[in-house]
């Protein structure tokens, strides 16, 4: 059985600086955050000084929903890694002035796509692509028990 799905980003070296700017810009609590230098040494494939800080693995809970981080591993495998071309990201609050907060907050160091406006789905919705490269909705979602 499926219980469900969940974003999980995957970072060219700033997983770390990205875990802080979600918990912050998103209120999420970081349930777990594993490094590749926490990962048990293997004398057969050395770990890369430049590697041992990155985000091996992070869990992060936002609301109800669960949000993975990662970063590659540095080498040549991770040359084909292009910033935010494949993950896209909804973000839905029950308040028009909670979306515009995290649209806004969101937006530092990056660059909006469509301005938080009235759609006929939501009260406020927009686009915009934060400064890891990661595509963000952000929309509102208001039912009568609001």
């Amino acid at each position: 059985m499926i219980l469900g799905i969940n974003p999980y980003l995957v970072l060219g070296g700033d997983g770390q600086e990205a875990v802080k700017f979600y918990e912050r810009a998103l209120e999420a609590k970081v349930l777990g955050l594993q490094t590749f230098g926490d990962m048990p040494d293997n004398p057969e494939y050395p770990l890369p000084e430049d590697a041992k800080n990155r985000v091996l693995h992070a869990h992060l809970k936002i609301g109800e929903t669960d949000l993975m981080i990662s970063d590659t591993f540095p080498g040549p495998h991770s040359e084909s890694f292009k910033v935010g071309n494949n993950v896209n990201v909804t973000v839905t609050t029950n308040d028009a002035d909670k979306t515009k907060e995290v649209f806004d907050k969101l937006q530092d160091g990056g660059q909006v796509g469509m301005p938080l406006q009235e759609t006929f789905w939501s009260p406020a919705y927009g686009q915009v692509t934060d400064k890891f490269g990661v595509v963000w909705q952000v929309s509102t979602h208001v039912t009568e028990q609001n």
